[in-house]
């Protein structure tokens, strides 16, 4: 029996994009399987001929993905799109070229917002380093105006019921900055990524918020030396630490396609390693 894997699962994995963004393709008729346009739902097996586009899609073996990951640094009034229609400059303008492949985001950052954002050219990786269920905790410094009161704190803490839901900080630590009133620092934390989630927490409280900067996604850190608008690559042991925390671990040969390629190979190369460089464009 030929084995079977979600059409957007397998486009993701090629570093095409994310699995919602790979959806909205699909739903939009750009995608073909043998030659019909594909819908939602679709699987597809190893002999399966894709197109997006009416481009040919050579979709590698899971053993053959060159999972680099880059860290950028996001100035103020960059956008979080591959193409705006404003115009507007884009987080993907300053970020290395690659060949035959798509650098993948993950997650976003609203147009005033700063600070870390992780790039990879492995889509399925990036689909689980933004899945909830995985618990990374993201850090902020955010400058607040107005008197952050003690039950202030506490609500943001317990929860605060949001437009999409319930959610709250997991921390709120001082920072520095006036002891009262305007342009006071704090770092918070949260597990999550709704949209505008840490600007809406305190606007639920009658809080401004005035800068924020994300500075932390689980164990990495922004590293001071990385400037706005500059991009660093994660070396290998990074990398290995995000795939450890998301399950990817020994997935050589469990996917479609490579359980598909173990059966017929004689023999394989290893995957590249990434290769680390400094901070730069």
């Amino acid at each position: 029996m030929t084995e079977t894997e979600k059409l957007q699962k397998v486009l993701a994995r090629a570093g095409l994009g994310s699995r919602r963004e790979l959806e909205t393709w699909i739903e939009a008729g750009r995608v073909s399987v043998n030659g019909n346009i594909a819908t939602l739902g679709d699987r597809v097996g190893p002999e399966d001929l894709i197109r997006v586009d009416g481009r040919t899609i050579k979709v590698k073996a899971e053993e053959d993905i060159v999972q680099r990951v880059i860290m950028y640094h996001k100035p103020p009034g960059e956008v979080c799109s591959r193409n705006d229609p404003e115009g507007r400059p884009t987080v993907f303008d300053n970020l290395p070229r690659l060949n035959g492949l798509r650098w993948v985001q993950v997650g976003r950052l609203d147009i005033s917002t700063t600070g870390m954002l992780l790039f990879t050219t492995d889509g399925e990786l990036a689909h689980r380093l933004m899945h909830p269920s995985n618990g990374f905790v993201r850090e902020y410094a955010v400058r607040v105006r107005g008197e952050l009161t003690p039950e202030k704190r506490q609500a943001m803490l317990d929860g605060v019921l949001l437009e999409d839901g319930v959610s709250k900080f997991e921390s709120i630590d001082d920072a520095g900055g006036a002891e009262e009133g305007a342009n006071h620092w704090y770092k918070v934390t949260l597990v999550g990524g709704k949209y505008r989630e840490v600007r809406r927490l305190f606007q639920s409280q009658d809080l401004d918020v005035a800068r924020l900067m994300r500075i932390r996604f689980g164990d990495l850190r922004l590293p001071p030396q990385l400037r706005q608008g500059r991009w660093m690559e994660l070396d290998p042991e990074q990398i290995q630490g995000l795939i450890d925390r998301v399950e990817l671990k020994g997935k050589k040969y469990t996917g479609l396609y490579g359980r598909a390629r173990l059966r017929h190979q004689r023999g394989s190369k290893p995957p590249r390693k990434a290769r680390r460089g400094p901070y730069r464009r």
